[in-house]
């Protein structure tokens, strides 16, 4: 029993540390070269297919008709989209690189694990899950927009790589919330199972985790000449999350809701942040994202000791 709260406590960096130590062990191995079939379907399957489950599992307990839109949504999503934008045209000056790194933990959306954490914290779930849900959309839209533009492929245009990227991200954050909205009308035992079981979610992000952290781990081992463009894109992945726990709570506070703004603006979907990172821009990248891991639960884990404190 003390091994399965251990686990359940320590879901996360257990993940993190499992995909390290499984790339390194098999690294050696033939069918772990990006060409394989193993490592393609891994990319482009099994990945996107894991964050699309999580998705749908977090939607599932969304009623629309319990959404509750905020000012402070729009202030957020204002700040996000701004902030990306200005946040890489600053650091592109200094490195390109890192430059990318911190715009993808910028305009990356909520994790869906931030409603939980915000409900510990005696914040608003309700209003957290919506912005959630505009957040997705937002991201749908500004990824296969911005993309192109930063990361060109000259064997392929600004429009179709943009139609290219649409079709893979949009159904990825847009389609889980229709799937779950149609469950709810024409299958009404499915839904509600997988809305009693909804918590499996955070399981199934745990081994996404597990497998985009192995992925970061070969950018990081392939670029063992560039160790200091990863010391920049932890140290710039920490910058981000910091500055954006205390604006989201800032903007929040302001409107009385001030857990959930923090959490919202926060607390990313690293999972979902990774895989784009690695598959549409520099693969190095994916290692800011791969920190805010480490940054975002350090401080997650910070507010909930606090919050056990002044509930003794």
């Amino acid at each position: 029993m003390k091994i399965i709260a251990f686990i359940k406590n320590w879901t996360l960096p257990i993940a993190m540390i499992a995909g390290i130590l499984i790339y390194l062990a098999f690294a050696h191995l033939d069918i772990l070269q990006p060409t394989k079939p193993f490592v393609h379907s891994v990319d482009k399957i099994l990945t996107p297919s894991l964050i699309f489950i999580q998705l749908l599992l977090t939607f599932c307990k969304v009623n629309p008709r319990e959404f509750r839109i905020r000012k402070w949504h729009f202030i957020l999503l204002g700040i996000q989209l701004i902030g990306s934008i200005i946040t890489y045209l600053i650091v592109r000056q200094i490195n390109p690189i890192v430059a990318q790194g911190a715009m993808v933990c910028f305009i990356c959306p909520t994790a869906t694990a931030a409603a939980v954490v915000t409900a510990k914290l005696n914040g608003s779930a309700e209003t957290l899950i919506t912005y959630t849900m505009l957040v997705n959309i937002l991201c749908a839209i500004f990824v296969p927009l911005v993309f192109p533009m930063i990361h060109v492929n000259p064997d392929i245009s600004f429009w179709r790589a943009f139609l290219l990227i649409l079709s893979k991200v949009f159904p990825l954050l847009i389609c889980p919330f229709i799937c779950a909205q149609i469950l709810r009308w024409i299958a009404k035992p499915v839904h509600t199972w997988l809305k009693e079981n909804a918590g499996i979610a955070f399981y199934i992000w745990a081994v996404a985790l597990a497998m985009v952290m192995g992925k970061t781990a070969k950018s990081i081992v392939d670029d063992m000449d560039n160790i200091d463009l990863v010391f920049w894109l932890a140290a710039a992945s920490l910058i981000i999350c910091c500055m954006q726990f205390a604006i989201g709570k800032n903007v929040g506070g302001r409107y009385g809701d001030r857990i959930s703004g923090g959490q919202a603006l926060g607390q990313k979907n690293t999972v979902l942040a990774i895989w784009m990172a690695f598959t549409y821009l520099e693969p190095i990248t994916s290692v800011a994202p791969g920190a805010y891991v480490l940054w975002q639960n350090t401080i997650n884990s910070w507010q909930l000791w606090k919050q056990r404190k002044r509930a003794k």
